[in-house]
């Protein structure tokens, strides 16, 4: 699955279009590496996403295409916030 697609599944990010501005802009790293918005999210990455001063690293634990609003949080494990 495309990571700015992942993004919006998991509930990070509200929208797919902002998941792939904060992509472009270089916010967002997979496994320590500047990541674009067609990269293919893996379990077992790790996504670190810079929201201003804050940065949030997570552990991807599962994809896929489609979860509930309640279920989004299964998707990842917080590593820090």
């Amino acid at each position: 699955m495309r990571l700015d697609k992942y993004l919006k599944v998991s509930r990070l990010i509200k929208r797919r279009t902002v998941a792939n501005e904060a992509c472009d802009a270089g916010r967002v790293s997979v496994n320590g590496k500047k990541a674009r918005a067609s990269y293919d999210v893996k379990v077992g990455d790790k996504i670190t996403i810079s929201f201003g001063e804050k940065a949030v690293s997570l552990e991807v634990t599962a994809v896929k295409e489609t979860v509930k609003k309640d279920d989004a949080d299964l998707l990842y494990k917080l590593i820090s916030v």
